[in-house]
């Protein structure tokens, strides 16, 4: 598919970093309010495309295709441009600045400047939301101010810019500016909600794709041997909760995740649903009847295996009174107010089943995968020992 012209000025979107990705590794960019890219792997796009219909409300909504392209100013300042067109649904619309000038002469007024990187992450989020952070991290240059001082560090979730950071670099010494890459559009799981709580979970005792290298196979194996991936088929890849006493968020990384036991596992996710002055009990049963709910999809998805996807549960951290409405396990589709809580599977790059047009002789797996199964029913089990008050 060709995208088109990157000289095509009329169409073109300034792609920012996604502020509330809390895990994975590939940058998750913003295309509009309500969608985000990702580069395009042939494995997910397959999955996308024949998404079996009872897995729909579980994952996000596929919007389509779009090119992207790498800019960079005379300081060397770098950005992403999309170029909508071919491929693209129409819902999607293009983002143009204040007064009408088309996007693409924003990124000659929005150098990402490490001030101003900070800046966009901060005017992303609503009221107080400054976030305090467990991330490891030691040489974050983007972080730092002309005098290196790492004074905002604090002021937001770094994961995504930290893998921002890293794809701009691996693109700019690979391709030249006008060489098109083709991203995936889709649903931004997080729009609905004011103050989005996101625990970001490795599923399954398996991580490696079929087409993993040896070195590869190994590395990912001994990750599962050292971490909750073994013992409980889920491990945790990154969180962010927000602290309704402070008005900060709490953040971990995927390193804190991979350094937990069972029991570190149990009570990291009980810090999930604490908002710094209770534990939000509330949210546990309709937590559980939508995992249920998913338990119940995966188990008839049979050749499907999930290897290295990640489980989102996502909830507000602004309560909402709504009576009723505060059970339902599933998400709302219409009104002003959000649902509830939400579980989204994401990241099918490793993804293989029967009739996959990116790879026509996978594998042959039969049944259901259940090295997630096993991940889901313990998650499921810790939750419910949380909600039994244990």
């Amino acid at each position: 598919m060709v995208g088109q012209s990157p000289a095509e000025p009329r169409a073109a979107v300034l792609l920012q970093p996604f502020v509330h990705q809390v895990g994975g590794h590939t940058s998750m960019l913003t295309y509009d309010e309500h969608t985000i890219c990702k580069p395009l792997v042939s494995q997910e796009l397959s999955f996308y495309e024949s998404l079996p219909l009872a897995m729909r409300q579980f994952t996000p909504q596929y919007k389509g295709i779009v090119s992207v392209h790498l800019k960079k100013d005379s300081l060397g300042n770098l950005t992403l441009i999309a170029s909508p067109g071919l491929g693209q649904p129409d819902t999607c619309g293009r983002l143009d600045s204040a007064g009408g000038d088309p996007a693409v002469t924003l990124w000659h007024k929005r150098k990402w400047s490490h001030t101003q990187v900070t800046k966009t992450f901060k005017d992303s989020c609503p009221g107080k939301m400054l976030l305090r952070t467990d991330l490891q991290y030691h040489t974050d240059s983007l972080l730092e101010d002309a005098n290196g001082k790492q004074a905002e560090r604090k002021s937001y979730n770094p994961w995504g810019l930290h893998c921002h950071r890293q794809h701009l670099n691996r693109m700019s010494s690979k391709h030249n500016e006008n060489k098109l890459h083709q991203f995936l559009l889709l649903e931004n799981v997080v729009s609905k909600y004011s103050y989005p709580c996101i625990l970001d979970l490795k599923m399954g005792t398996r991580q490696h794709g079929d087409d993993a290298s040896e070195e590869k196979k190994a590395r990912h194996i001994k990750k599962c041997e050292q971490s909750t991936s073994a013992s409980l088929g889920v491990r945790i890849c990154g969180m962010q909760v927000y602290q309704a006493d402070t008005g900060h968020f709490l953040c971990k990384d995927k390193y804190y995740g991979r350094k937990l036991s069972p029991e570190g596992f149990r009570q990291t996710l009980r810090q999930f649903l604490c908002n710094g002055n209770q534990l939000r009990s509330d949210l546990l049963e309709p937590i559980i009847l939508r995992l249920k709910a998913l338990l119940a999809v995966i188990r008839k998805q049979s050749s499907y295996r999930f290897y290295s996807s990640s489980l989102l549960i996502i909830y507000d951290g602004q309560e909402h009174k709504e009576g009723a409405d505060q059970h339902l396990p599933f998400p709302k589709t219409h009104g002003t107010n959000p649902c509830r809580v939400d579980v989204r599977m994401i990241d099918f790059a490793h993804t293989t089943f029967k009739g996959s047009k990116s790879n026509p002789n996978p594998t042959p797996y039969d049944g259901p995968d259940h090295g997630y199964i096993f991940g889901l029913e313990n998650l499921i089990k810790i939750l419910q020992s949380l909600l039994e008050g244990k």
